[in-house]
């Protein structure tokens, strides 16, 4: 009898971890970067792709702004017209410079610095809803989404992308654009160091799921700041 519940507790106990929930088995994976990073090519291959990242707030949050290194009166801070950003995207990624331009046209805002009339750094701005990995993020009227930053080389090393970043926060702030949120990939180390930098707040870790690009989801492995938003407020579709 004694054996027989033995037995029965053990079974119940096996039962009970095969039964972790699929958000937990995830996260484990994750801890192990290096493995997933390995693991996510692999499984690529054969049309399963995974994709790790960060839901991030950005802001003022009370910090002095970083400084441009060397003359600060040398550089222009201004918002990018057209011509400009189609400059800038030849410079960029000449294959990407119909998006930019189609993002220019349905309303993001291009942020630059301009050194002598050439852009040494920009960054994009979205204020409407956007779609990231097949998933509607919808922004409310004072939030905003800060896309991609790019320093060009020959200005590399003067801290233009924080400062900028800084100048970008000011000017959304003036617009009542209070809450400035943005996303990292899990594994661009590069970025991670540029948000600490800023030290920006990350808020959710995500994991994207698309199985033979039919199947797709999204899951929350991780919350990490508590957000004084209210419940449902923020939408993901």
């Amino acid at each position: 009898m004694g054996v027989n519940l033995t037995t029965k507790l053990k079974f119940m106990e096996v039962t009970s971890n095969l039964k972790r929930s699929k958000i937990s088995w995830l996260w484990n994976i994750l801890r192990h970067g290096l493995f997933l990073h390995g693991l996510t090519n692999r499984l690529e291959k054969i049309g399963i792709t995974l994709t790790p990242y960060y839901w991030v707030e950005e802001g003022v949050f009370g910090n002095e702004p970083t400084q441009i290194k060397g003359d600060l009166s040398a550089f222009k801070l201004r918002k990018l017209c057209l011509e400009e950003v189609k400059k800038a995207g030849k410079k960029i990624a000449p294959e990407n410079k119909d998006d930019m331009v189609k993002g220019f046209e349905n309303g993001q805002i291009y942020l630059g610095l301009i050194h002598n009339e050439d852009i040494a750094a920009c960054m994009a701005i979205e204020l409407n809803d956007f779609i990231f990995n097949k998933k509607l993020y919808k922004l409310e009227q004072n939030e905003a989404y800060l896309l991609n930053m790019w320093t060009f080389n020959s200005y590399r090393g003067k801290n233009l992308a924080p400062y900028l970043r800084y100048q970008s926060y000011l000017l959304l702030n003036k617009m009542d654009r209070t809450k400035t949120y943005s996303l990292s990939a899990f594994f661009n180390k590069s970025t991670l160091k540029f948000k600490k930098k800023l030290k920006a707040k990350n808020l959710k870790l995500f994991i994207a799921v698309n199985l033979f690009n039919k199947y797709h989801r999204l899951f929350v492995l991780r919350s990490y700041h508590r957000s004084k938003e209210k419940k449902g407020k923020r939408t993901f579709i």
